[in-house]
């Protein structure tokens, strides 16, 4: 196995680090407080500047309800994946569910997506703008990535933005990833990456871990666990510099994380 020594997934208390998580998330979902190291803070007086800096197209934001889009990732998973109409989705730290409403119009009213959240506040809001959304066939989770309330085999596709970083024992979140999937099911994440293995007391900052930044692992450490977990067609691509919200001069990219369950698992 992998040494799963991951810049921030055995340093500290994951208990600890999954209530700044909390705590940190709690806030913004309440419209109480900061944001992530990401792109919600920049130009705010355009906020649709950013979710278009990321490679969202504006009829997506005009097809997502109000208040969904909170400015949180590093990407566009939706995207990536590719999503077939007839697809069960899930997405790993949904949010306000912006990435899930985008997922739904892809999978059309056969599908169905899933979005899951281990803060109650971010699950509220989330299951708000689903009633204010035309889609009977979203729904929200509470739940952490490391324990999926979802069952064995269930879902076509795992996505997430700028989350998978958050989460203080990768190795099982991934591995929650593969057990929730179909065989021949895939993987797609957008997600903040590290170029070099972070310094001890950014990993050790919890203010740093809760800003997406922490936590990042390197490229290397993520596929070796994603290979020893049984995914296949792995690919981390390293895709931009990130250099906000407190990321300035530390080795961290956005990247695009894809693999695949392989058929016969």
């Amino acid at each position: 196995m992998t040494d799963t020594h991951a810049n921030g997934d055995d340093d500290g208390s994951p208990a600890d680090r999954r209530a700044a998580v909390r705590e940190r998330y709690g806030a913004i979902a309440s419209d109480d407080g900061g944001c992530c190291g990401s792109t919600c803070c920049d130009d705010a007086d355009e906020p649709g500047k950013p979710a278009a800096d990321l490679g969202y197209d504006p009829a997506d934001l005009d097809a997502a309800p109000e208040g969904s889009n909170l400015g949180l990732g590093c990407g566009n998973p939706v995207a990536l994946s590719n999503l077939e109409p007839g697809e069960t989705v899930l997405d790993l730290g949904a949010g306000g569910g912006f990435d899930c409403f985008l997922a739904a119009e892809e999978v059309g009213p056969e599908g169905r997506v899933i979005g899951v959240d281990m803060t109650p506040e971010m699950v509220e809001r989330a299951r708000e703008n689903a009633r204010e959304s035309p889609h009977g066939n979203v729904e929200f989770r509470l739940g952490e990535i490391e324990h999926l309330p979802v069952a064995d085999g269930s879902v076509d596709v795992v996505i997430s933005n700028c989350v998978l970083n958050l989460s203080p024992e990768k190795p099982r979140t991934l591995a929650e990833a593969y057990r929730a999937l179909t065989p021949g099911g895939r993987l797609s994440v957008s997600d903040l990456v590290a170029t070099e293995p972070l310094p001890e007391d950014l990993r050790e900052d919890l203010d740093a871990v809760a800003a997406c930044v922490g936590g990042a692992a390197t490229v290397a450490e993520l596929e070796g666990w994603l290979a020893d977990v049984g995914f296949e067609a792995v690919e981390v691509v390293e895709e931009a510099d990130w250099d906000r919200d407190g990321a300035e001069d530390v080795p961290i990219v956005s990247a695009r994380i894809e693999a695949r369950k392989p058929v016969d698992a």
